[in-house]
């Protein structure tokens, strides 16, 4: 049985793989179908420019990556565009405000934001909206004090905060709102969650 030598791109350059000739058309198969079976992403495009997007108009595009559980939001609005990642796993999240160039950390509030798979079910309605039903409220203050090590966040938040300001958010207690006067910004996701970052180290940039 005649066989095929290889390097591939994987292996060392001393090392050689070897198969029979017979098998490639197999090997080619199995290759294929590891490709097809290996969980992708899923990705949704939004516009939401609408009454709802109080933060400006603008399209909204959420991936759903569920081999990592991680969700990621790219709200597109020119200047004021921001990126927000949800990261199930470590449980943080971090959104990027590309107009101030500063990144912004928070433990996710997993009783108010929605659970991977229910932001992917809401996504695939495509803005149709909740039926009525408000939004939930977030509103977070944003603490003077620069993060020193994003690694703490893992690595998906600290490879999209590098490089930037990279401040830590602690939830306003709901109690607590209608007290609370400083100028936020908001980042809210679709129809479904109202996010705001609260505090001088925002407005000041």
């Amino acid at each position: 049985m005649r066989e095929v030598c290889s390097s591939g791109p994987y292996l060392p350059a001393p090392l050689l793989l070897c198969i029979p000739e017979d098998m490639k058309g197999t090997m080619l198969l199995v290759g294929l179908l590891a490709l097809c079976m290996t969980p992708g992403l899923a990705e949704y495009n939004i516009n939401v420019n609408d009454d709802n997007n109080v933060a400006g108009s603008g399209q909204q595009s959420v991936s759903i990556n569920n081999a990592h559980n991680v969700a990621n939001v790219d709200n597109n609005n020119g200047w004021d565009s921001w990126n927000a990642l949800w990261d199930y796993q470590n449980g943080f999240a971090a959104t990027r405000l590309f107009a101030k160039k500063t990144c912004i950390v928070h433990k996710m509030n997993n009783e108010v934001m929605p659970s991977l798979q229910t932001l992917d079910a809401l996504a695939k309605e495509k803005g149709k909206g909740s039926g009525g039903q408000p939004p939930k409220v977030l509103r977070y203050s944003v603490s003077s004090n620069q993060v020193d090590d994003l690694n703490k966040f893992g690595q998906n938040i600290a490879g999209m905060c590098q490089g930037l300001p990279t401040y830590v958010a602690e939830e306003i207690p709901e109690t607590n709102l209608a007290f609370y006067s400083e100028k936020c910004y908001d980042a809210n996701i679709l129809w479904i969650l109202n996010i705001s970052f609260c505090g001088s180290t925002i407005q000041s940039k």
